[in-house]
């Protein structure tokens, strides 16, 4: 009798085409605090490890990225930055470029930008320009020039913002366009970019 229920759950699980590889559902570190392993650059600006972060830094006017080898589809992602001048920077997932460019053909970011009210949290990209930020009273949630706490939630089409401890944008976008792709630390075109990228943890939810 036992050895039928076995069988049982078994075929059911292959007649609902149960994925056989599942995501890895623990956190993993996506840098390791001494190289660039796993990471690209994109464009010109510099990357570096600078005491145990990535330090991003312009040197043109134009954009520049640092992203993933990997690509993720749905995730969440833990990490720790720091405005070192009055640039913008973001985070970017679901991310392409047009090749041996640095133009964005997909992706959206969660932006980073040490001035107020610019909308730090806020989700901008794909195309569509600003697609959500948070309400007035989250403005003030970042720390302008010190290490502030980031916890993005990527899954389908809903994202969740949390910066230090405060979830400052939660949205489901009604008309997403990208699913899949790298996640890219942004520098921003037009020169004063300086920013440190520490603790960069990621739990995996893609399913393929």
């Amino acid at each position: 009798m036992k050895l039928f229920a076995v069988i049982l759950v078994a075929s059911l699980a292959v007649a609902q085409d149960v994925p056989t590889t599942l995501p890895n559902l623990q956190w993993v570190s996506l840098f390791n605090g001494k190289d660039l392993t796993g990471w690209d650059p994109v464009g010109q600006e510099t990357w570096e490890v600078v005491d145990g972060s990535i330090h991003g830094k312009t040197v043109t006017k134009h954009y520049g990225y640092l992203q993933t080898v990997q690509k993720f589809k749905d995730f969440h992602l833990s990490l720790r930055f720091k405005c070192v001048s009055d640039g913008n920077s973001g985070v970017f997932f679901h991310t392409a470029f047009k090749p041996g460019t640095v133009d964005v053909s997909q992706g959206l970011q969660f932006e980073i930008d040490p001035t107020l009210h610019r909308h730090t949290g806020g989700i901008y990209g794909d195309g569509r320009e600003w697609i959500a930020w948070p309400a007035a009273e989250f403005e003030q949630v970042i720390h302008p020039h010190d290490w502030n706490d980031y916890l993005l939630v990527v899954e389908g089409n809903h994202y969740v913002a949390r910066l230090n401890g405060i979830v400052v944008l939660d949205f489901t976008d009604p008309k997403p366009k990208s699913s899949d792709g790298t996640i890219a630390l942004q520098m921003h075109e037009g020169g004063g970019g300086d920013v440190l990228f520490k603790d960069i943890f990621i739990r995996d939810l893609s399913r393929r």
